[in-house]
C-alpha cells in the first residue's frame, strides 16, 4: 500500500526534483504539488495526503502558520524541508510546535551536480511511513536487484553527440515536455572541466531537469543525465551507471560507443537512441548494435549537422532506423516512447 504524499515548495526546481525522486519509489504516490501556502491549504482540504512536505522558506502564507492551519482543518503527518538547520532552528521548533513531526534537508541537484541529500531524505520518509503504520512498505531493492529493479526503471532515451552537439541537444531537449515519463542519458564529447557548465546551460534550455551522472545512479523519469567525467559512462549489470577508464586508448571521451554497447548488453528493454552531429566515427558501431538488438535508432541528417561524421558512420553500418533533420528528432523520440511518455509542455 503506497503512501499518499503532497509537496509545497516555492522553488520549481526543488518541486521537480522531489517529484522525480518520489516517483522513483514504488511505495510513494505524489497526490499534488503546490508553490505557496494558500494553494497547499486549499488542496489539502480537498485531497488530504498522508504526508505533507512543507518548505520552511515559503513566501506569502507563512510556513509555520500553514502547518498550524493544516493541523486544525486537515491534519496529516508533516515533514519540514529546510536548507540551513542552524540558521532556521527557531522556525523549525515553531513548526514542530504546530505539529510537524520532523525536519530534513531538501534534496537538491543544483542544476548541474549530483543529487545531494537523497539518502537522508528517503530514510526520513521511510521512518515517517513506519510512524504512520505503513509496515508493509517494500524495502528499496539493493543494487543488482534483478527483475525487481528492471520493472521500476522508466523508458530510456540514449543520445550521443560531439562537434555541434550542445546546440543540437538543447534543441531536442527544448522539444520534450515537462513531466516526461522517460529518462534521458547523454554522452557528449566534452572535457570534464566543461561538463558541469554544459549541464547547467542545458538545464536552462529545457523544462526537464539536467544533471551530471554520479557513480551508481540509475535512470529517473523526467531526468536528463549527462556524462560528467573524462572516463566513459556505461551501464552495469546492476542497471546503474558507472564510469570506466577502459578502453584507455580510445580518443573519444566519454565514448558514445561505450555507452551504447553497454545499453545493448544490459538494458532490459528496447528503447530509443539518437546519434547527433559530430566529428569522427564514435557511436557508429554502438548504434548499429542497438538497432540489431531491436532499439529504435535515429540519426541526425547531413543538412542540419555541423559535422556529419558520426551520423554518417552509423548509417554506413546500417544502424539508422530513421534519418531526420534536427527539428523533427524530439517528436520522433516522443512518438516511439510508450504512450508518448506523456507530460506537459
Amino acid at each position: 500500500m503506497s503512501l499518499r504524499i503532497a509537496v509545497v515548495h516555492h522553488d520549481p526546481l526543488a518541486r521537480a526534483t522531489l517529484r522525480r525522486l518520489l516517483a522513483a519509489e514504488p511505495d510513494y504516490t505524489v497526490q499534488w504539488m503546490a508553490e505557496n501556502g494558500a494553494e497547499a491549504l486549499q488542496n489539502c482540504r480537498r485531497n488530504r495526503p498522508e504526508i505533507l512536505l512543507v518548505d520552511l522558506a515559503l513566501a506569502g502564507r507563512d510556513s509555520v502558520q500553514l502547518i498550524c492551519d493544516v493541523m486544525k482543518s486537515c491534519p496529516c503527518a508533516v515533514l519540514v524541508l529546510a536548507d540551513t538547520f542552524h540558521q532556521q532552528a527557531g522556525r523549525i521548533f515553531e513548526a514542530m510546535g504546530c505539529g510537524a513531526l520532523d525536519v530534513v534537508a531538501t534534496p537538491s541537484s543544483h542544476g548541474n551536480g549530483p543529487l545531494e541529500g537523497e539518502g537522508p531524505f528517503l530514510k526520513k520518509m521511510a521512518t515517517m511511513g513506519k510512524l504512520l503504520g505503513k509496515t508493509d512498505l517494500r524495502p528499496r531493492p539493493a543494487p543488482g536487484g534483478g527483475k525487481a529493479v528492471a520493472d521500476r526503471l522508466p523508458p530510456l532515451v540514449a543520445i550521443g553527440s560531439s562537434t555541434g552537439g550542445p546546440k543540437a541537444l538543447a534543441a531536442i531537449l527544448a522539444g520534450l515536455p515537462a513531466g516526461l515519463g522517460a529518462a534521458i542519458v547523454i554522452a557528449q564529447h566534452v572535457d570534464v572541466q566543461f561538463a558541469g557548465g554544459l549541464a547547467e546551460w542545458l538545464n536552462s534550455q529545457t523544462p526537464l531537469t539536467v544533471m551530471l551522472v554520479r557513480e551508481g545512479m540509475r535512470p529517473l523519469a523526467g531526468m536528463v543525465l549527462v556524462a560528467g567525467t573524462n572516463d566513459h559512462l556505461v551501464l552495469g549489470e546492476d542497471l546503474a551507471f558507472h564510469y570506466t577508464e577502459e578502453p584507455k586508448d580510445y580518443p573519444y571521451r566519454p565514448s558514445v560507443n561505450a555507452l551504447f554497447e553497454s545499453l545493448r548488453q544490459f538494458w532490459p528493454r528496447k528503447d530509443v537512441a539518437a546519434l547527433l552531429t559530430g566529428m569522427g566515427r564514435d557511436g557508429g558501431t554502438g548504434m548499429a548494435a542497438l538497432k540489431q538488438a531491436g532499439w529504435h535508432t535515429i540519426t541526425q541528417d547531413e543538412k542540419t549537422s555541423v559535422v556529419y561524421g558520426m551520423p554518417a558512420a552509423a548509417i554506413e553500418l546500417g544502424g539508422a532506423v530513421e534519418i531526420l533533420p534536427l527539428d523533427r528528432i524530439a517528436g520522433a523520440i516522443l512518438k516511439k516512447l510508450p504512450g508518448g511518455a506523456s507530460g506537459t509542455k
